[in-house]
C-alpha cells in the first residue's frame, strides 16, 4: 500500500470531559490525525472546547456531531455506561468510532456495537492506548523475539486512592464506578498482551466500598503449563503502578506506570542488559490516533493490534470476575 503523508483523519470528539481534552490536546503530535469538530450536549460547553483546542466547529448534540459529513471519525470520551449508545450513534451515521476503555460496561452490549461494526463494514476500536505506547511495544518485541525464554509470569498492578466523592464517576455505580473498569481493565489487558485474552481459570477476591463499588481486587488468571498473571488494581489503594514479565531466561520491568510507561528494562539473571526510555513530548494518546489513521488509510475494519475479538474476549472475562463478586451495574 502506498502511504499518503498528507493523509489526515478529520475528527470529531464526541464529549467534553477531561479524556476528551487529553485526547485532543494530543492530536497536535498526531501525524496523521486533527480536531475538527466537537460535539456536546450543550452549545456553551461545546463553544469552550472548541475555543480552548482550536476546533473549528463546535455542536450543541451529538447527533449534529455525528451527521457532519465532514467528520471522517469519532472518539467517544463519555462515561462508561454512554459508551454502547454512543458507538451505535456514530456508526448508524457511517463514521469509523474510537470508543475509550471499556469499550462498554458488559459482553452482551459489546457484541450488539461490534456485530453492527461487521455487518456494515465500519472501522471500530477500543482507545486502550496503553497498547500504542513504545515502552509496550518495545515489551512486545522483546518477548517475541523470546528474548526472556519462555514466559511463565506476569505480575501487574495499578492502583490510586481517590478523593472521596460518592457522586463522582468512580464511586458512583450507575456511572460504572469502581476498579475494575476504570484500573483493573489495564493489568488485564497487559497479561491479555503476554498469555491471550482466555485464561483456563480465574480466582478473584475483592472489597466492595461502603457505594457498592469494588474498591480494590486481587485476581490470579491462570493459562496452563505454568503460566500465571497476578494482578491487582484499585481506586481506594495507592500501588506501585508496575508491570514485570517472568520468562525462564529472564525478566522485563515495565517502570513507572503501567497506564502510560516512559520506560522498561530487560535482565538476564540480574543483569540489566538493555533499557528503552521514551523522551516523547506527547502524553500518548496520538498514538492510538495514529493506529486509527494508519487503519482507515489501509482499508481496515479493525486494528491488528487490539482486534475486536480481543477486545470482546476481556470484557467477558471482567464480566466472569464480576460474577464471581456479585457485582451487577445499575441497569443490567
Amino acid at each position: 500500500m502506498k502511504i499518503d503523508n498528507a493523509y489526515k483523519v478529520r475528527w470529531g470528539i464526541l464529549s467534553t470531559g477531561w479524556i476528551a481534552h487529553q485526547f485532543v490536546t494530543d492530536l497536535a503530535h498526531a501525524s496523521n490525525g486533527v480536531a475538527y469538530a466537537v460535539g456536546s450536549r450543550s452549545q456553551e460547553s461545546a463553544d469552550k472546547f472548541a475555543r480552548d483546542h482550536g476546533v473549528p466547529h463546535a455542536y450543541a448534540t451529538y447527533e449534529e456531531l455525528v451527521n457532519d459529513p465532514n467528520v471522517d471519525a469519532v472518539y467517544i470520551g463519555t462515561p462508561h455506561p454512554f459508551h454502547k449508545d454512543n458507538a451505535l450513534l456514530a456508526l448508524r451515521a457511517g463514521k469509523a468510532v474510537l470508543c475509550e476503555k471499556p469499550f462498554t460496561v458488559n459482553s452482551g452490549e459489546l457484541e450488539e456495537v461490534v456485530a453492527y461494526a461487521r455487518d456494515h463494514k465500519l472501522f471500530l476500536m477500543e482507545a486502550m492506548w496503553s497498547r500504542y505506547i513504545p515502552a509496550i511495544v518495545k515489551v512486545r518485541e522483546w518477548i517475541a523475539e523470546g528474548r526472556i525464554g519462555d514466559v511463565r509470569l506476569v505480575r501487574a498492578d495499578l492502583g490510586f486512592r481517590t478523593d472521596w466523592n460518592p457522586e463522582s464517576r468512580l464511586l458512583n455505580p450507575k456511572l460504572g464506578g469502581g476498579a475494575l473498569l476504570d484500573v483493573g481493565i489495564y493489568p488485564v489487558s497487559f497479561a491479555s498482551t503476554v498469555f491471550g485474552p482466555n485464561p483456563e481459570s480465574i480466582s478473584s477476591t475483592v472489597h466492595i466500598g461502603e457505594t457498592g463499588v469494588d474498591e480494590h481486587f486481587s485476581m490470579l488468571l491462570s493459562y496452563g503449563d505454568g503460566k500465571t498473571a497476578s494482578l491487582n488494581g484499585g481506586i481506594r489503594l495507592n500501588m506501585l503502578e508496575e508491570a514485570h514479565v517472568f520468562g525462564t531466561e529472564g525478566r522485563i520491568i515495565v517502570e513507572g506506570t503501567l497506564v502510560n510507561p516512559k520506560s522498561a528494562s530487560l535482565y538476564i539473571g540480574d543483569e540489566k542488559v538493555e533499557s528503552f526510555v521514551d523522551d516523547r513530548a506527547s502524553i500518548g494518546y496520538c498514538f492510538e490516533a495514529e493506529e486509527v489513521g494508519r487503519c482507515l488509510q489501509a482499508g481496515l475494519t479493525e486494528s491488528p493490534v487490539m482486534t475486536l475479538d480481543e477486545s470482546l474476549a476481556i470484557l467477558k472475562l471482567l464480566d466472569q470476575i464480576r460474577a464471581q463478586w456479585g457485582l451487577k451495574y445499575p441497569g443490567e
